[in-house]
């Protein structure tokens, strides 16, 4: 074989490498998550969202909840029975807060129970997810997040106590539109996440709870740790199955684009 051929023999196989090393992760993911599945007796869906870069400049994007998510959740909740446990993980920084409350509202109708396993850390709309489940179970490091609702670059809570400390007239149009906006997000995702809660928690602890979480206390990247979760009244567990450790393995940092959500046996709907 000359020199030429051997060359391209090695582009060849060079270029096929990373496609069969992502083919051989998600192998090994899906029998992880069947054994899982028949250890625990659940339905195991994973919303994993990684840091990827674009297939051609290679510029980063960072991943967060979107529409896309919502609809692959919630299709995985129909393909399961209602009356079956599943077990959410969730990885994310958040994102479209109707996509959240979306998954959210779907697993607080649901007559199983829902764990909400987070090994790293689910904030703002991931938070919002977890609040729905009948337990939240983080390790030991793992965080949440506050769920005080974003207008563009600023957080609502900010914007309505600008309009309560400033004469209108020093506030221009704009502003002040905003900061009518930021009044109703607050108010409707108190309200969400205090509907939510009320399946697991009193109607006190519930307004509370929502109050702590929406009223910008902290800044929007603020991480809430296990024991701060406790204190605010959360009920959060910290035994978190090794094998969902594990599971995280598997979803190492992409160099190509993969699905935020997966799982195993959806049927087919026409």
């Amino acid at each position: 074989m000359d020199f030429l051929s051997l060359f391209w023999l090695f582009v060849m196989i060079s270029s096929l490498q990373p496609i069969i090393r992502q083919r051989l992760i998600e192998a090994a993911r899906q029998r992880l998550i069947a054994q899982i599945e028949e250890k625990r007796n659940c339905r195991v869906i994973l919303i994993v969202h990684r840091q990827e870069t674009m297939r051609l400049l290679g510029f980063p994007l960072i991943k967060y909840l979107t529409m896309e998510d919502s609809e692959e959740v919630l299709r995985a909740l129909e393909a399961t029975d209602d009356d079956k446990d599943i077990d959410l993980v969730l990885h994310t920084p958040g994102g479209l807060v109707i996509a959240a409350l979306q998954i959210a509202r779907a697993i607080q109708r649901r007559k199983g129970k829902t764990r909400v396993i987070v090994p790293h850390y689910a904030m703002s709309g991931g938070t919002l997810i977890a609040l729905a489940a009948d337990e939240i179970i983080m390790s030991k490091n793992a965080v949440l997040g506050p769920i005080d609702p974003q207008l563009g670059e600023f957080p609502a809570p900010s914007l309505v106590r600008l309009r309560h400390i400033k004469d209108a007239n020093e506030i221009d149009d704009r502003t002040l539109i905003l900061a009518d906006i930021a009044e109703k997000a607050i108010s409707q995702i108190r309200q969400a996440v205090t509907e939510l809660l009320l399946k697991n928690y009193s109607a006190e602890q519930a307004e509370r709870i929502a109050e702590e979480l929406t009223v910008g206390q902290w800044t929007h990247d603020f991480p809430i740790t296990p024991s701060m979760a406790q204190e605010l009244g959360l009920r959060v567990r910290t035994d978190i199955p090794v094998e969902y450790l594990q599971l995280m393995s598997l979803y190492p940092q992409p160099l190509r684009m993969q699905r935020s959500v997966e799982f195993l046996g959806a049927k087919i709907y026409h």
